[in-house]
């Protein structure tokens, strides 16, 4: 694990933000960001399964989608060719480790680094029960960044289960 830099913790304050959109759709408040090479965000998500009825709305996987869309569209507006789908160079900031369905999408869009905020005792793919961004077997390696701004991160989670227990 590498320490975080001045710029994850405010980066981490955007992808918080989406996370607090989720709470509208009563779905679990996990926000994620891509941020480009010259520090804009390229794509943003929360996530949306309970909104869309759709088991793939992680907040990481949408915000690769709108981040892919737009460099696609970037690139055909400068005449360039590129494909949109390799986000070299980004870094995803994202409230909650990633899942294994999302370090695979990291893996797979080529994403260099992931900022993630609190840890994922139970189903956590950057280190805590799998380690996918890191898995020497895949074609690709990412730098982890964990545990920034941990603890509002967790919070947010927190406070969200603890309401849907209580109605149970």
């Amino acid at each position: 694990m590498v320490a975080a830099e001045k710029n994850h913790l405010e980066w981490m304050g955007l992808a918080l933000d989406e996370a607090r959109r989720a709470l509208a759709t009563e779905d679990v408040p996990i926000g994620a960001v891509v941020i480009g090479p010259d520090g804009a965000v390229l794509g943003s998500g929360r996530n949306q399964r309970e909104e869309l009825g759709d088991p793939t709305a992680h907040a990481e996987v949408v915000a690769i989608r709108q981040a892919a869309d737009r460099l696609r569209a970037l690139s055909k507006l400068d005449g360039g060719t590129g494909d949109g789908w390799r986000l070299a160079d980004c870094t995803l900031v994202v409230t909650l480790e990633p899942c294994a369905m999302c370090a695979g999408a990291v893996v797979l869009a080529r994403i260099p680094r992931v900022v993630f905020g609190a840890w994922d005792e139970k189903a956590g793919a950057a280190g805590s029960v799998f380690d996918i961004l890191r898995e020497r077997r895949l074609n690709h390696w990412v730098e982890v960044y964990g545990g920034v701004r941990e603890e509002e991160c967790g919070a947010i989670l927190r406070d969200f289960f603890a309401v849907h227990r209580s109605q149970l």
